[in-house]
């Protein structure tokens, strides 16, 4: 198997770029983030295809203790993962358990931090969208907020033929990350989301990390405002 690497992405907190998937005839890469909490156990955020090396890597530094799914379309690896690490805890998204019945979560992401991570991280769920509702949360210590799917990028030639002109019109790729038009049209209650967005922007965030995407590594606030500047002025 390819050998994963973790990279630092701030204090207690690494990134790894995984395998890419295919959904819907489109190609995405994966990315997962490591957060070792203030007792010295692991939270794993969005877990790509669990390799030996990249087993290793995590086993280095601490001992696994939740695994959270952060949207109800990043489950893929999920599985294998609670199989290597049974004793850790699984938390879904909302509409993750119907989709995945044969997994046993412990528990769903919420509106509050579960108690076990709830002094290193916050969350908050954003809600009124048809596709997902996704769960963003924010790192104190390194000042990160992780968005999964709400915000991406990818390279200008990532895509070819007429997936490369649909990506061009749903704001994949572009000079800096983006919520694509997919999710913004599909937001049926706006004035839901941008209560969550009000929760997300008092964050003293400093970066910004998402699944498909350049990370963010100053001044992430005003990135994330200008990112969903479409919500804050709409008028519905």
């Amino acid at each position: 198997m390819e050998s994963v690497a973790l990279k630092q992405f701030g204090q207690d907190i690494w990134i790894a770029d995984g395998s890419i998937v295919s959904t819907g005839g489109f190609r995405y890469a994966t990315r997962m983030a490591v957060i070792r909490l203030s007792d010295g156990t692991l939270f794993i955020w969005s877990p790509i295809q669990l390799t030996g090396s990249l087993q290793a890597e995590v086993d280095r530094l601490g001992a696994v203790r939740f695994l959270v799914a952060p949207n109800s379309l990043h489950h893929l690896f999920l599985g294998d993962w609670s199989r290597v690490y049974a004793g850790a805890e699984l938390y879904a998204a909302p509409g993750l358990r119907q989709k995945r019945k044969d997994i046993a979560f412990d528990g769903d992401l919420e509106n509050r931090p579960i108690a076990g991570w709830a002094e290193d991280i916050d969350q908050v769920p954003v809600p009124g969208n048809l596709i997902t509702t996704e769960v963003v949360f924010f790192h104190r210590k390194s000042r990160t907020v992780l968005f999964t799917d709400l915000i991406q990028q990818f390279p200008a030639h990532w895509f070819s033929g007429w997936r490369s002109i649909v990506a061009r019109m749903d704001l994949m790729v572009g000079p800096e990350p983006a919520v694509p038009r997919k999710f913004r049209n599909t937001f049926v209650d706006r004035r839901a989301a941008r209560v969550s967005l009000a929760h997300i922007l008092a964050w003293p965030a400093e970066k910004v990390l998402m699944a498909h995407g350049t990370p963010i590594n100053e001044e992430g606030r005003t990135f994330i405002r200008r990112a969903f500047g479409w919500l804050i002025l709409a008028n519905n």
